[in-house]
């Protein structure tokens, strides 16, 4: 370990970490210059996907930093008015930065002293050290707290103002239709916009949209007088805000004056766009699909709008977080680690398969091969990965055609559309490159015959194909207020499978709903079945005459030990993960 710097040796010698992801690191932090403990820390957390408090807890530990537990429920109004109290005479600004960077001025040791209380989750940042220049509190003791522990104060003491929505709440109604006429011109519109607050409401749900971690905007007219605001979150629409006295045309004007690449005077036709916002100092963009829609209001020209948050934070880079069960991470891990064949990720519009694609590359990514992707539309960018610009240009498929040209070891692209991607897939598969790709079928088994009604061959399907993952997504139950399951909802547990000692042993939970869910659900999680194509099930695809015997070849890969998707839910259930209802919505086909 000569080679190691203290703070590399004492995570090593303490158990913290094996020597050989320190070495690794310590090497990475001599590429880029750097050789502090900090530095270290913050490469095995960005480029090892090290636990936060893991390896900022060993840095604490390692400078000598103490360490303070926060009960939130032993936290009462008069503690947390102090606390505000202390904040409120921080400027603003850079009170704003603190809690950004979760520096957390938590209460004065000794008032005599002016000694600030700093709760911090990296007790080295470099921001604490300006507390003394930029507040009255000249002098700063700092303790390290769990990440998890600041959020939860800073959500509960100083949690995030959304501006616009402050403009809109003292402005009160943004415009008001005095119903004169049913049609409205260009130049009246042109009025309103400029004297309401619409703007103020459509920057409102964006930011709003990024800090409730929605997936997506819609943006829907109600009536001649009404917008409708959802926000998509873990996987359900809810109605976010009900915008009255408001014309649609008139939000969706301002929606278009505030992106790129649509024109605010066409209402005919489809439109897609874009735009980009710097929401709590990240970038975020947004896609946005403009699409006429027809309404009982027969003279006026209605339009609905969704638009999708791209946050590049998202991005889950260990394949390990995306939650997969055991013999399914297994068998995938194995089958993208070859230099050759198809990995395809199947189902529904929204159940994670580019999600699960992205954590793939980014295992497989590395300097000495030439990552390629073919995506329309690119959602987010991949260190490492060159991405195919699709415009028109170039089409999706004469990038899929040129990808051949561009000597490549790893392709992804992002959906097997028709025969022709498929030919160049399962081409690419048998010259010696890794594919990975998409379909939208139900379950794995159905991938094989969709490819083979596209006009591949059996054979080269049986042996271009590594694995075929068919995934859905799930809420997670919340686990603040989950509870056993009830007892009218026994019988649908054993008509699902479950014994009545699982169910009397209190294994199998239903959701509640509380403050800190939505409905008694918090985020999501798949449930999948993973094909891996043993020599059994290259066979009897290479026997298939006429048809792809779908149930023979399931049944052979689930004696290799594949769970069915029904089989995945109710293993997440008996873990506690998800309820009984969620489980029979995403796999009702089977």
């Amino acid at each position: 370990m000569a080679n190691l710097s203290k703070f590399g040796n004492y995570l090593v010698l303490q158990g913290y970490f094996d020597l050989d992801t320190v070495s690794q690191a310590t090497k990475k932090m001599a590429e880029y210059g750097e050789n502090s403990p900090s530095s270290l820390a913050k490469i095995l957390e960005d480029e090892f996907k090290a636990n936060h408090d893991l390896v900022y807890e060993a840095l604490a530990k390692h400078y000598a930093f103490p360490k303070l537990e926060v009960a939130l429920e032993d936290i009462d109004h008069a503690q947390s008015d102090s606390i505000k109290e202390l904040l409120n005479k921080i400027n603003e600004d850079f009170r704003k930065k603190l809690l950004y960077h979760k520096i957390f001025p938590f209460s004065m040791i000794d008032s005599t002293r002016d000694i600030l209380q700093v709760l911090a989750s990296d007790p080295t940042d470099k921001l604490i050290q300006e507390i003394p220049s930029q507040s009255p509190f000249k002098r700063v003791e700092i303790y390290w707290a769990k990440l998890k522990t600041i959020e939860d104060l800073i959500q509960k003491i100083a949690p995030q103002k959304n501006e616009f929505l402050q403009l809109l709440e003292e402005a009160g109604d943004i415009l008001v239709d005095d119903g004169k006429g049913d049609e409205l011109d260009e130049a009246a519109l042109d009025e309103e916009i400029n004297k309401s607050l619409l703007v103020n409401l459509f920057e409102g749900v964006l930011i709003e949209a990024v800090r409730t971690d929605a997936s997506d905007i819609h943006i829907i007219p109600n009536g001649k007088s009404t917008v409708d605001l959802y926000l998509r979150v873990d996987g359900k629409l809810q109605l976010w805000h009900r915008q009255d006295n408001t014309p649609p045309e008139a939000f969706m004007a301002v929606v278009k004056d505030r992106s790129i690449g649509v024109d605010r005077f066409e209402r005919d036709t489809a439109q897609d766009g874009f735009a980009q916002r710097l929401i709590d100092e990240h970038l975020i963009r947004f896609r946005i699909s403009i699409l006429p829609i027809v309404s009982a209001e027969y003279e006026r020209r209605f339009e609905s709008i969704v638009i999708r948050v791209i946050d590049d934070r998202k991005v889950i880079a260990d394949f390990r977080k995306l939650g997969f069960q055991t013999q399914a991470e297994q068998e995938f891990i194995k089958a993208i680690n070859t230099s050759k064949g198809i990995v395809v990720v199947t189902g529904p519009t929204g159940s994670g398969k580019s999600t699960t694609l992205m954590a793939a590359l980014h295992h497989i990514i590395d300097p000495t091969l030439n990552v390629l992707t073919c995506e329309d539309p690119v959602e987010y960018v991949i260190k490492g990965a060159r991405q195919l610009k699709i415009g028109h240009r170039m089409s999706f498929d004469q990038a899929i055609r040129a990808i051949l040209r561009h000597d490549p070891d790893v392709v992804m692209v992002g959906e097997i559309r028709d025969k022709i991607t498929a030919e160049i897939a399962v081409k690419l598969a048998n010259t010696g490159h890794l594919t990975l790709s998409t379909l939208h079928t139900n379950d794995a088994p159905s991938a094989i015959a969709r490819l083979y009604k596209m006009g591949i061959e059996p054979f080269l399907l049986a042996y271009s194909i590594n694995i075929i993952i068919a995934q859905r997504l799930v809420r997670k139950l919340c686990e603040n207020c989950k509870r056993p399951l009830s007892a009218e909802h026994h019988v649908a547990a054993l008509e699902m499978g479950f014994s009545q000692e699982e169910i009397d042993n209190g294994v199998i939970f239903e959701p509640v709903g509380c403050p800190k869910c939505k409905g008694g659900y918090k985020g999501r999680i798949n449930i999948a079945e993973a094909l891996y194509f043993y020599p059994e099930v290259r066979n009897e695809i290479v026997k298939s005459a006429t048809d792809i015997d779908e149930e023979r070849i399931r049944a052979i890969a689930e004696k290799h030990g594949m769970l069915s998707m029904r089989d995945s839910g109710m293993a997440r259930i008996r873990e506690g993960i998800t309820g009984i209802a969620e489980v029979l919505y995403a796999t009702s086909e089977d």
